[in-house]
């Protein structure tokens, strides 16, 4: 599938967000500035950057945009946060009173905006809401639980419970109720009732830092990544969860988004988005990437041969500057982010169009309604697609296919015909069972 829309916009951004109908977005490019461009998922339309918030003093390092009350938040390493509203033209910040001694690292809204989540390198988490008698923004700490820096934040729909990962690899889950700010009804979860702060839920399943927590649709599930080449699923979420996890072959990712409650993608340090989905049992598998990769050109030959050598050659090479296959991101994905309306947004319709950025300064438009191998359609579990093959393929391999193959090569006069013959006796002897015992084999359905 390729991409629906690249916009370079700087050298490197850090991260963005979108508001409510997707006709803003809101970058950092890698400074203490946040631009904000007039944008569109069209893929022929010019981006026009309207405003430059300027407060923080150092990196900013998460921006979210609240859809019902147009509100953007933003963190930093200075160790500050600030609210911005809209007033007359012009963003306004209020100053959030943090109380960190470390730099933040992560921020992102609660569902009903009544409240947001700041992460930090103090291994503390701020949970700030609005106090409406002083008119100001103030925070409650959870203190004490992690053990190094917090890499990301996520809300659980119900806007009590609060996931995070860590630099320690491990993930988090927590209460975050407010009293007096979320409803008493609220405060009763999966896991009961519930106090702020408190730890309900602490996996250990990465190797490495974690990063990039989410959330399903419904608050069922979360999955998260490690830096260790691994995403993790966790089902059931409450007292007994179910988590399965997936080692990749390739480079670790970074963050990723529910389309759905059974698809997910995910991206990283291949530049190339992952498409991940679970079948009806709840068995998640890594599907394909959604980027196209083109192979670098190669010189024109002058025999098919020397030609369909060059065309494969890189696939077998050591990578380089000259010969490396070009995707649209060409540095990290860092952010991924949903293209829906608010106005449209509903949990159990699937999400087609979302966006990526990266450290190569771009944001690229991501719709799966453009791919023309039906992902957003329907998606065939591995299991009943290895059967399938596997039907195919013995229906097409005959043992008389063989031995008519075989006679043939007995009257050849070529010197490889020996060798032929014997890998065809080979093929013969070997497929042939194999395509008999596979699919009576248990192994098929792990």
């Amino acid at each position: 599938m390729a991409a629906g829309g690249v916009h370079q916009l700087a050298q490197c951004i850090t991260c963005h967000a979108w508001n409510a109908d997707m006709s803003m977005v809101a970058i950092c490019p890698n400074n203490s500035e946040v631009h904000i461009y007039k944008a569109s998922a069209s893929p022929e339309a010019v981006w026009e950057r309207v405003y430059v918030l300027e407060k923080h003093e150092q990196l900013v390092t998460g921006i979210d945009w609240a859809p019902k009350s147009n509100r953007i938040v933003t963190c930093s390493h200075d160790r500050n946060s600030y609210v911005w509203s809209l007033e007359d033209g012009e963003w306004q910040p209020t100053l959030v009173i943090l109380r960190l001694n470390r730099a933040a690292t992560s921020v992102e809204w609660g569902p009903q905006e009544n409240k947001f989540a700041v992460g930090s390198s103090a291994k503390t988490v701020c949970v700030c809401y609005y106090e409406e008698d002083n008119n100001w923004w103030v925070s409650k700490l959870i203190r004490k639980k992690h053990h190094s820096t917090i890499t990301s934040v996520s809300w659980h729909p119900n806007n009590v419970l609060l996931a995070t990962t860590s630099t320690d690899s491990k993930c988090r889950i927590f209460s975050a109720f407010i009293k007096g700010v979320d409803a008493r009804k609220d405060g009763t979860t999966a896991f009961g009732d519930v106090k702020f702060g408190e730890e309900l839920i602490q996996l250990d399943l990465a190797c490495g830092w974690a990063f990039g927590v989410h959330w399903s649709p419904s608050g069922n599930s979360l999955a998260y990544v490690g830096h260790d080449s691994t995403i993790h699923f966790v089902t059931d979420v409450g007292p007994t969860p179910s988590a399965r996890s997936i080692s990749l072959r390739h480079l670790p990712l970074r963050d990723i988004l529910f389309l759905s409650e059974t698809r997910l993608v995910a991206g990283g340090f291949d530049c190339n988005p992952m498409l991940f989905a679970s079948d009806k049992t709840g068995v998640w598998e890594f599907i394909a990437f959604l980027d196209e990769v083109k192979p670098p050109a190669e010189a024109k030959s002058d025999t098919l041969f020397a030609a369909a050598k060059g065309k494969f050659k890189w696939l077998g090479s050591e990578l380089s500057e000259e010969n490396a296959p070009t995707t649209t991101h060409e540095n990290c994905i860092t952010m991924i982010r949903s293209l829906v309306p608010f106005s449209e947004r509903n949990s159990e319709k699937s999400i087609e169009v979302f966006s990526t950025s990266g450290l190569d300064g771009r944001i690229v438009i991501w719709d799966l309604n453009n791919s023309n191998k039906g992902w957003s359609k329907q998606w065939i579990p591995p299991v009943e697609e290895a059967k399938k093959v596997l039907e195919r393929l013995k229906s097409c391999i005959k043992p008389e296919a063989v031995e008519e193959a075989v006679e043939k090569l007995k009257s050849s006069v070529l010197p490889q015909a020996e060798e032929a013959k014997k890998t065809l006796v080979r093929l013969k002897s070997s497929v042939i069972e194999y395509v008999e015992q596979v699919p009576q084999s248990s192994e098929l359905h792990d």
